[in-house]
C-alpha cells in the first residue's frame, strides 16, 4: 500500500528533480552507516597489512631510543627533551601513512552514496525532535525494528566469522607462546591483521543489503501525491491560464515584428486567400531570398493588407505559397529546392516593375513548378502543379 501524507492522500508519484534538490539542500540524502563502517574497516585492515611491518619497525626504533641511552646523556639536562621530540617524530612518521588512508576513507566514502552535502538547515535545532511521543515512536517503530535486525545480522556474521577464524588459527595462536618475544610480536601482529581484515570483509554482506534499503527508504520518504506534483508545476512553471496568456502576448509581439518586415519585402506569394508568404532578396547582402513574414488565415489577410498599403506586389501561386509556408522559417533562407521557383517569381516582379517605370513590353507570367519532394505541401489544398490554377497572377505593381 502506498504511503499517505498528512491529508490522507496516497504518495504514488516519484519525486521530481526539484523535490530531490530541495531535500538535498536540507541535508536529506541517502546515507548508509553500514557502508561507511565497512569501507573504513576494510581499508583500515588493508592499511594495517600494507603498513603494519613499517609501523612495527618504527615502534621498535622508538623503544630502542627510549630504553637505550649513552652515559653522557645522564649528565645532559636537555637530553630528555631531545629524546622525547625524536620519539614523537618517529611515532608520527610511523602512523602517518595509515592515518592518511583513514582520513581519505572517512571523506570519500560518504560521497559514494548521496554525494557530499553541507546544509545549515540540517544543523538547526528542531523542537519536533524533542517530542517524547515521537521519540518513543522512533524507538519502537518500523525503522527501529530494521536497525535491530541489522544489528543482529552483524553480530551473527561477525560472530560466525570469528568462530571460524579461531578454529582455523588455533594452532598458530598456541605457537605464539613458544616463540621469542620479537618473533612472537611480529607473528601475532600478522595474525591480528589478517583476522581483522577477514572480520571487516564479512561486514560487506550487511552493507550490500543496507545500501538498496537506504535508497528505497529515501525514495519512499520523498514520494509525492498527484496534488503535490500539480502544485509544484504551478509554482515552477506558473498556472496554465497565465502561461496561455504569456504565449498569446508573445505571439502578438512576434506578429507585430513580422508585420514591420512586410513593407520591406519584394513580393508576397499568396494561396490566394488562406496562405501568404513575404520574401525579400538583396543581391549585395544575401546569398538567397529570405522569408520575412508568413501566415495563414487572419494573419495571411493582415500580410496582404499591409503589402497592399505599401504597394508590395502580390503573386498568386498556391502550391509555392504552401510549400514555402511549411518548409521555410522566419528570417531564414528559402529551401534550396525552391530556389528556381522563387527566382522565376522575383525575376517576373523585377521585369514587371521595370516595364511599368520605363515602358516596354510586359513580361510573360511564369508558372513556377514545385519539386516533387515538396508536393506533399503543395497538394494540401487540392492544387496540382502544372494545372491551370497554378498560373501566377501578380497585382499591386
Amino acid at each position: 500500500m502506498a504511503e499517505e501524507n498528512e491529508n490522507g492522500q496516497e504518495k504514488t508519484e516519484q519525486p521530481t528533480p526539484k523535490r530531490l534538490q530541495d531535500a538535498k539542500e536540507k541535508g536529506q540524502v541517502p546515507r548508509s552507516r553500514e557502508l561507511n563502517t565497512t569501507v573504513i574497516m576494510v581499508l583500515g585492515a588493508a592499511g594495517l597489512l600494507l603498513f603494519g611491518g613499517y609501523m612495527l619497525g618504527q615502534i621498535f626504533h622508538v623503544f630502542d631510543l627510549a630504553f637505550t641511552a649513552h652515559r653522557d646523556d645522564f649528565f645532559d639536562p636537555g637530553a630528555p627533551t631531545r629524546y622525547f621530540r625524536m620519539a614523537i617524530g618517529m611515532g608520527l612518521a610511523a602512523v602517518a601513512p595509515f592515518a592518511l588512508l583513514m582520513l581519505l576513507a572517512a571523506l570519500i566514502t560518504p560521497a559514494t552514496l548521496g554525494g557530499w552535502t553541507f546544509s545549515g538547515k540540517a544543523m538547526q535545532p528542531k523542537l519536533s525532535k524533542m517530542n517524547p511521543v515521537k521519540g518513543l515512536g522512533r524507538m519502537f517503530g518500523p525503522k527501529a525494528a530494521i536497525e535491530l535486525v541489522k544489528a543482529l545480522a552483524k553480530v551473527t556474521v561477525v560472530g560466525g566469522v570469528s568462530a571460524i577464524l579461531v578454529y582455523t588459527l588455533q594452532d598458530d595462536i598456541r605457537q605464539l607462546a613458544r616463540e621469542p618475544l620479537e618473533t612472537g610480536l611480529l607473528h601475532g601482529a600478522e595474525l591480528f591483521f589478517w583476522a581483522f581484515f577477514a572480520l571487516a570483509s564479512a561486514l560487506i554482506l550487511v552493507a550490500l543489503v543496507d545500501i538498496p534499503y537506504q535508497l528505497w527508504d529515501h525514495n519512499k520518504k520523498l514520494k509525492m501525491t498527484r496534488q503535490e506534483v500539480k502544485d509544484e508545476m504551478k509554482q515552477t512553471e506558473g498556472k496554465p491560464e497565465v502561461k496561455s496568456k504569456v504565449r498569446q502576448l508573445q505571439q502578438q509581439i512576434a506578429q507585430g515584428r513580422m508585420m514591420e518586415n512586410v513593407p520591406k519585402a519584394d513580393v508576397v506569394i499568396t494561396n490566394p486567400t488562406h496562405f501568404a508568404v513575404a520574401l525579400r532578396y538583396d543581391q549585395a547582402t544575401m546569398r538567397a531570398p529570405r522569408l520575412v513574414a508568413k501566415g495563414v488565415g487572419e494573419i495571411a489577410l493582415n500580410i496582404r493588407r499591409v503589402a497592399a498599403e505599401h504597394r508590395v506586389p502580390l503573386f498568386e501561386a498556391p502550391p509555392l505559397a504552401r510549400a514555402l509556408y511549411h518548409t521555410a522559417e522566419l528570417d531564414q533562407e528559402v529551401p534550396a529546392g525552391l530556389y528556381l521557383a522563387v527566382a522565376q517569381v522575383l525575376a517576373y516582379i523585377y521585369q514587371l516593375r521595370h516595364a511599368r517605370r520605363h515602358g516596354g513590353q510586359r513580361p510573360q507570367r511564369p508558372r513556377p513548378q514545385v519539386p516533387r519532394e515538396f508536393m506533399q505541401y503543395a497538394r494540401a489544398a487540392g492544387w496540382q502543379a502544372g494545372s491551370g490554377a497554378d498560373a501566377g497572377r501578380a497585382s499591386g505593381i
